[in-house]
């Protein structure tokens, strides 16, 4: 089956020659994975090259026929970061792809204006950056560092965009589709009125995008530096998270020894017991900035128009935000008891 059919191919209509003078020339696919990556996409995606454009036709298929005003890009490469993302299960990966479009309808202060000069203050500030150097296993190592945010400056929807954006730069790599990335996050210096920015409907969006509704692989979050305010911080998050994902969060303290277990010091910078120099942000804020037009043509006019039933949609609206509200209520004298 062609990787480069569209829409058309499952409706009625499909062999007409106005429709197919309609569809968009689509980009051939051209692996980039090198032998290893290729093997270890087999042994752990379930990934095999054979029936890598099949396996893409299929989840096209579907999209049009389950989903056929999504708005998504069907192109070959996109297709496949949520299949990889998912172990090639179709019906998981277009979940993923449905949460993924759904996330961004939900949440317009975040979603809206998506591109990287919208989010430069925050960049500058350091709040989140990629360290330069890929760890053992080939993953990028996404440093968040919470005490760089003045809430007075901006919203900390500024951050969670921010943090969106870093990601989709990170995904476009077949590497980092394949290995996933690690988080590093410095919770140094973070304060009561900090945390209080993060109650639980913020928790519950943001680990709901990481979890159900972005095509990345998160395979460690190493807490550093944390506070006993941090015990409050995660009693709001763990609720949220899948028990998979509540196992690979890692807390370290201030024992950089502990740290180096995971993260090894040739790849971490001076402020973390490493070796490889000071930590900077400016490689990456370039990089990132740089990339402008491609956010534009690629993701800014990416919106769910389907009718959905609201058992395919990751978020449910008022009724989880009145929940969360009362949760947040609830959780308040928990962060005020670790503080």
């Amino acid at each position: 089956m062609s990787g480069d059919s569209d829409c058309t191919r499952t409706s009625p209509s499909a062999g007409s020659p106005s429709d197919n003078e309609l569809l968009p020339d689509r980009p051939k696919y051209v692996c980039t994975l090198s032998p290893d990556l290729v093997t270890k996409a087999r042994e752990e995606l379930q990934e095999k090259p054979e029936w890598r454009l099949r396996d893409v036709q299929a989840l096209r298929d579907m999209v049009c026929k389950d989903y056929p005003s999504l708005g998504t890009c069907l192109d070959d490469a996109f297709l496949l970061r949520f299949l990889r993302a998912r172990k090639f299960d179709y019906d998981r990966a277009l979940q993923l792809l449905v949460n993924y479009h759904t996330c961004r309808r939900t949440w317009p202060e975040v979603f809206s204006n998506l591109k990287p000069s919208a989010i430069k203050p925050v960049l500058e500030s350091g709040f989140v950056t990629v360290l330069p150097h890929r760890d053992p296993q080939g993953r990028h190592v996404v440093c968040i560092r919470p005490d760089r945010w003045t809430p007075s400056n901006y919203p900390i929807t500024e951050n969670i965009r921010a943090i969106y954006l870093t990601l989709e730069k990170l995904i476009q790599s077949e590497e980092t589709q394949v290995n996933g990335i690690v988080i590093l996050a410095d919770y140094k210096g973070v304060s009561l009125s900090k945390a209080s920015h993060f109650g639980p409907f913020v928790a519950k969006k943001v680990i709901g995008i990481l979890q159900d509704g972005f095509p990345i692989r998160i395979k460690a979050v190493n807490i550093i530096n944390e506070p006993r305010i941090f015990k409050g911080i995660f009693a709001i998050i763990k609720p949220f998270l899948k028990e998979k994902i509540a196992n690979r969060f890692f807390l370290h303290g201030c024992d950089l020894n502990s740290l180096h277990q995971n993260i090894p010091p040739v790849i971490l910078p001076e402020e973390y017991g490493g070796t490889a120099g000071k930590l900077d942000i400016s490689a990456w804020n370039e990089l990132l900035l740089a990339s402008e037009d491609d956010f534009l043509h690629d993701f800014s006019e990416l919106v769910l128009q389907c009718d959905s039933s609201p058992h395919d949609l990751l978020v449910s609206g008022d009724a989880d935000e009145k929940q969360c509200d009362d949760s947040l209520r609830g959780m308040k004298p928990q962060l005020y008891y670790c503080y």
